[in-house]
């Protein structure tokens, strides 16, 4: 992650962040950035989510604070199920040796995520400072893991964070071909029938693409993020009945 020398706001911990729309735009080396420092503690990363911005950075650099344009959204009535992996979900909700958890292994999740090897970076950005900051806020109801199991064994899952009716997607892993479609086929299912209707991807892959999210722009996103942040907080569970909401469709 390349930091141009630009003047960035450096952030003392309890500090307000400053407005997105003052991050650094397509023409710097890293557009997106809003600014350095401050802390990752609860109410933190809440007033960060709440407000659009997510925390981003390497081994060895400062807390970077993030708010891209445009933003990647998956809209949960924009989801794509191709018909090879329709088949897949359908032969997976009616199988009693598999099931979509939720809030049951956040920490195995995190730490997964956090492990795996992705073919396209080196290294990992959730750091351990990272991993304690999100079981903090999973601890208080504001992360959430979707968990995919099969025989009793953890082999796919993601984890999110959820705020009111926000929902903002973080980081996913598999084991097992399809493990981590799977969990966020379930995420939808459940946001479906919670009347949550986008999930934050943050920025753009051709993967997300597939699956049905769009880029908006970030004044659309932070108009929505407005109309449905809260502060409520909570556990989820899933219900095998959530399965209708896409299975049907």
């Amino acid at each position: 992650m390349t930091i141009q020398n630009f003047a960035l706001p450096w952030l003392q911990p309890g500090d307000a962040f400053p407005p997105a729309d003052q991050a650094w735009n397509e023409n710097s080396d890293a557009p997106g950035l809003l600014a350095a420092g401050g802390d990752l503690s609860e109410d933190t990363l809440v007033r960060a989510y709440s407000g659009g911005i997510f925390p981003w950075f390497s081994d060895g650099q400062p807390i970077l604070w993030w708010s891209t344009d445009p933003r990647m959204v998956l809209k949960v009535s924009d989801f794509r199920i191709h018909r090879s992996f329709k088949k897949t979900l359908t032969r997976f909700a009616n199988d009693p040796r598999c099931e979509v958890r939720m809030d049951t292994a956040f920490a195995d999740v995190i730490g997964a995520c956090s492990n795996i090897s992705r073919h396209d970076q080196q290294g990992t950005w959730i750091l351990p400072p990272m991993v304690e900051a999100y079981l903090a806020l999973h601890r208080q109801g504001f992360a959430h893991s979707v968990e995919t199991w099969i025989d009793g064994v953890l082999v796919g899952g993601l984890y999110c964070i959820g705020i009111g009716k926000s929902v903002f997607g973080e980081s996913m892993f598999s084991l097992v071909p399809n493990a981590s479609k799977i969990a966020l086929a379930g995420l939808v299912a459940f946001c479906r029938d919670r009347e949550i209707t986008a999930i934050d991807c943050q920025q753009k892959t051709s993967h997300l693409a597939s699956l049905g999210a769009k880029p908006i722009a970030r004044e659309m996103f932070l108009e929505h993020i407005g109309r449905v942040a809260g502060h409520c907080a909570g556990k989820w569970s899933f219900s095998n009945l959530y399965w209708k909401h896409i299975l049907s469709a």
